[in-house]
């Protein structure tokens, strides 16, 4: 049987929920009370502490009449401690050193993280999620420069010659380390315009319809076969290898492309419905020796949650539309989509 219920809240408090550790006026006085037990002089404390010497007597007497115990002793060559005040001066010696390693290891891990960190990304998810969040990241960190190159390998971060790099696989080099991050989903797109002047192209009329083919689809893993199914149905009009330009060749009309959901929050997006959709596990992949670098880290875990399945353009939940959040309000923004929750349908 347990001594007490569970449930009762004065046995079942917290430390924090001590509304005493507030109420009284302790915080000044033990400052005072520590410079007073370093200088051992009520002087040189006022000093240390930019205030009186009266002052001073008058907090360490509140202190003691607080605490219920003689700390100091007058004596001919100043000041004295109590075995209670040296009991007290040590505990405040240990909290005030504690203090400073917080403050110092705070410190460290803002404006003391510096150098430059090199990150291959492609184009469109550096333009839409990775540029836009290096306001917030280069607010924290004022002296970490990054240099966000496009890949000029997909599958090799060595060629790339970076520290770090998304990529859709896996690396088991050795001195490279990598983490899974959330997926990339991939649907069929076509722009309003392109319906107005072509129609809208469905399962049963690919034949009548134009694509815009990229190499980036032409792995033959399997991945992409649905993919190259439906464009080997109609006519390639022209060939694309940067996303972000892809893309916009998409938005003005040009043809069909495969996109990514994210491109659905523009007004212009239409997604079809022609039984196609590919999801890509992201990988973010890093040199093991740059880690140990502090600033190589701390670019290591933002984009970790950039790009993780918390975002929720990289759950591993497949939708056509996100309401607006954090990860998305930088491309809302520079489209000025902000109030638009890229729920459209073909």
């Amino acid at each position: 049987m347990l001594p007490f219920d569970e449930e009762q809240d004065s046995f079942n408090k917290s430390p924090l929920d001590e509304e005493a550790l507030l109420s009284g006026q302790f915080w000044g006085e033990l400052r005072v009370f520590l410079a007073v037990a370093k200088t051992k002089s009520f002087n040189r404390a006022a000093e240390m502490t930019n205030t009186s010497q009266p002052t001073v007597s008058r907090q360490v007497k509140r202190l003691q009449d607080v605490v219920g115990s003689q700390l100091f002793i007058s004596t001919p060559r100043g000041v004295k401690l109590t075995k209670k005040g040296e009991a007290l001066a040590r505990a405040l010696s240990r909290l005030d050193h504690t203090l400073h390693s917080i403050t110092s290891d705070l410190k460290a891990e803002t404006l003391e993280a510096e150098g430059t960190v090199r990150v291959s990304i492609t184009d469109g998810l550096n333009a839409l999620f990775a540029a836009p969040a290096l306001v917030g990241f280069s607010l924290q960190y004022p002296k970490i420069q990054l240099h966000l190159k496009s890949p000029l390998n997909m599958m090799n971060l060595h060629e790339n010659q970076t520290d770090m790099m998304i990529s859709i696989i896996p690396s088991k080099s050795s001195g490279i380390q990598f983490k899974r991050l959330g997926q990339l989903h991939f649907v069929p797109v076509v722009a309003k315009d392109y319906i107005r002047n072509h129609g809208l192209p469905t399962r049963n009329n690919l034949e009548q319809h134009f694509f815009i083919q990229s190499e980036y689809y032409l792995a033959r893993t399997g991945l992409w076969d649905g993919w190259q199914h439906a464009v080997a149905r109609g006519r390639i009009v022209h060939h694309c290898d940067n996303s972000f330009a892809y893309g916009m060749m998409v938005k003005t009309g040009l043809g069909i492309g495969m996109l990514g959901t994210y491109a659905l929050v523009e007004p212009c997006a239409v997604p079809l419905q022609i039984d196609l959709r590919v999801s890509v596990p992201l990988y973010l992949i890093a040199l093991t020796e740059r880690l140990n670098a502090r600033p190589v880290r701390l670019v290591f875990d933002w984009l970790s949650e950039i790009f993780g399945s918390d975002n929720p353009w990289f759950n591993d939940e497949f939708k056509l539309a996100n309401p607006p959040s954090k990860y998305d309000a930088g491309f809302r923004k520079m489209f000025n989509l902000e109030g638009n929750d890229g729920n459209n349908s073909g």
